[in-house]
């Protein structure tokens, strides 16, 4: 299977449809997801084009799981998180659905479960929860 440059997150990389960044260097993006399984729920992408995880090159996955670490990291700290999860999808069959290397983090607290997947956030608490990770990162 071929890379689309059309898909929403390689638009999103060029600035064609509005995110809320929380990270960003070099090499990759972390922004927020506007269908939030769980408060502070954001995404880590890589910069280059990508599929997935099965044709990612060694320095694109260091990249994006250093940067996965960090946010995750910032997230425990900003948020008060008791854990995270950590989730990354391989193909439609493996529950993919946009098509550009990505890494779920889904900052989780005891006894509050998951929501459903497909429910649109509350941008005003997306943008509030993005500027306490930006913070946390400095």
């Amino acid at each position: 299977m071929s890379y689309d440059d059309q898909n929403i997150f390689a638009r999103i990389l060029r600035g064609e449809i509005p995110s809320t960044r929380v990270y960003e260097d070099d090499h990759t993006l972390c922004f927020m997801d506007i269908f939030p399984r769980a408060d502070g729920h954001c995404l880590v992408i890589p910069k280059t084009p990508c599929r997935n995880l099965l044709d990612a090159s060694q320095e694109q996955l260091s990249v994006v799981m250093a940067t996965t670490q960090k946010v995750a990291q910032a997230a425990m700290s900003a948020l008060a998180a008791d854990g995270v999860t950590i989730q990354q999808f391989n193909e439609g069959p493996g529950g993919q659905e946009v098509f550009h290397l990505h890494f779920h983090i889904l900052p989780r607290w005891e006894g509050v479960r998951l929501r459903p997947p497909g429910q649109a956030g509350d941008m005003a608490q997306i943008a509030e929860i993005a500027a306490k990770l930006r913070a946390a990162l400095g």
